[in-house]
């Protein structure tokens, strides 16, 4: 399958937008290289059940254009795409990803300010349950997932990543830092994978038809 066939939906970060730098170097690459229809990049709401339902209908939106779709989803948006990979049974490719967000946001309970649209939101006990809900505690199809993790990620621990993902393809780099340096150079990698992962589905599909 060649990835002119595969559509892509990228979650970004924690008070992020598609003005990131990743989001705006997706969009580049796919406008010289394959098409901008086949990429999605939704602004997330702040609320993590109303960002993952806009995720979802994203990703619904997507694989009625496309026959096989991929998430991105970069720090709290790798979090996102896990849940959807894991409950959607699609692949998905995880940069610097947060892995207990729910633990993580105790210490940025209050207001926060959103860092492209200088938005103040007030993050509450509320939010941290509902990004308690969408965890996975062990990851049930690790083959579906791609992790890049780069060490010097000075957000997160990259070794909570390292250990919750630990059967699931993965480069890991040293240095770098939580925005993930040169991602936009992984992405024949990150292409690579979506291909493969996507025929080895559409297989498994098939012979479970015979």
């Amino acid at each position: 399958m060649s990835s002119s066939a595969i559509g892509c939906l990228y979650l970004h970060g924690f008070l992020s937008s598609p003005q990131s730098q990743k989001a705006q170097q997706l969009l580049r690459f796919y406008a010289d290289h394959l098409t901008p229809e086949q990429l999605a990049l939704p602004t997330l709401p702040f609320a993590p059940a109303e960002a993952i339902a806009l995720a979802r209908a994203e990703l619904k939106r997507l694989q009625q254009r496309f026959a096989q779709v991929f998430i991105i989803g970069s720090s709290l948006g790798g979090f996102y795409a896990t849940h959807l990979a894991e409950s959607e049974g699609i692949p998905a490719v995880l940069v610097n990803p947060a892995v207990r967000p729910f633990d993580l946001f105790e210490h940025y309970l209050g207001p926060n300010t959103h860092y492209y649209s200088g938005e103040v939101h007030e993050l509450t006990h509320d939010h941290i349950g509902q990004l308690r809900a969408l965890g996975c505690a062990q990851i049930q199809h690790p083959e579906r997932l791609l992790l890049l993790l780069q060490t010097g990620d000075e957000t997160l621990d990259y070794r909570l990543a390292a250990e919750l993902y630990r059967n699931s393809p993965a480069w890991l780099e040293g240095g770098g830092n939580h925005s993930f340096e040169h991602f936009i150079e992984r992405m024949p990698m990150v292409l690579a994978f979506a291909e493969r992962t996507s025929r080895s589905e559409t297989a498994e599909i098939s012979q479970s038809d015979i």
